[in-house]
Formats: structure tokens, C-alpha cells, sequence
């Protein structure tokens, strides 16, 4: 019997995430999130996001991990639940050989959000993957991401005028 591609390596699968409470409203955290012209003013990991936020379309995703270099991608939007996930995979060569499917969630938390970020990685190359830095310096990522958002949304709310 010939071993398993996970057997012999680990496991093809692999899920990063981190989550962060904000005082905003869903609404709020939304609007920062799908700005993503703004990205580059103040989101340390993902630099720039060019294209729509609509089911299909493919966007232009540059990410820079603490510690590496930037890199750029172009995943197919999967979800929009607006004010609530969004949603896309992104795939290296073809796919089944390293895929990411990343997603935003808000979930309402009393007067305010949690935003949870996470990419689940599937695929072939995921045990070689998953010996490197990258995947270290992408959740250290998604935490200096998290806590921008964020400083955004509630430095945002805070200069509304009531």
C-alpha cells in the first residue's frame, strides 16, 4: 500500500486566523474593510486591494508579512454579506497544489464587533508550506492588521460629529 500525500508529509490542510473586538458598530467596521483605496494609509499587511467587492470578480490583492516581501495575487471573490463577510480563494499555479480561501467575518458583539480574519490553505504544498516562516509572518499579519482596523474604525467614529 502506498502512503497517503499527508501521511508521509502532514496534514494538506491548515487554518490561520485571528480576531479582535472593536467598539463599532458592524456597519462601521464594513465601510473601513471594503475602502480599499484607503489600505495603503493604514493596513501594515494587505498594502492594496484593486477591484470590487463583488461575487466573481477577481481582485488584485498585495499582501507584505512582517518580515517579507510583498507579495501579489488575484483571488476570485466567493462571498459578500455586506456588513458581515467577505469572502475569496486565491490559488499558486492550480489549483489543489496550494490554495487559500480567505475570509473577513463581523460578527454584532453588544455595542460593538468582533472582526475575525481567516484563510484556510489547502492543497499539495500546505506540509511544505507550513515548515516556513510564511506562515508565522502571515498570522502576525492578520494581528497587526486586526488591531489597525480597529485603531481606523474607532479613531473614525470617534471624529463623527454627533
Amino acid at each position: 500500500m502506498i502512503p497517503s500525500p499527508a501521511a508521509c508529509f502532514g496534514s494538506l490542510v491548515r487554518e490561520i486566523r485571528a480576531e479582535t473586538v472593536i467598539a463599532a458598530p458592524p456597519e462601521a467596521v464594513w465601510r473601513v474593510l471594503t475602502d480599499f483605496a484607503a489600505y495603503p494609509d493604514w493596513n501594515p499587511f494587505i498594502r492594496s486591494i484593486e477591484g470590487k467587492p463583488w461575487v466573481g470578480t477577481r481582485l488584485s490583492v498585495e499582501i507584505r508579512p512582517p518580515g517579507m516581501k510583498s507579495m501579489r495575487f488575484r483571488p476570485k471573490v466567493l462571498r459578500v454579506a455586506k456588513g458581515h463577510e467577505l469572502r475569496w480563494v486565491g490559488r499558486v499555479l492550480i489549483a489543489g497544489l496550494l490554495d487559500g480561501e480567505h475570509r473577513f467575518t463581523i460578527i454584532p458583539e453588544g455595542d460593538g464587533s468582533r472582526f475575525v480574519q481567516a484563510e484556510v490553505f489547502t492543497g499539495l504544498l500546505v506540509p511544505i508550506v507550513a515548515l516556513t516562516e510564511t506562515l508565522r509572518a502571515t498570522q502576525l499579519g492578520f494581528l497587526l492588521m486586526n488591531r489597525a482596523l480597529r485603531e481606523r474604525v474607532e479613531g473614525s467614529a470617534l471624529r463623527k460629529p454627533s
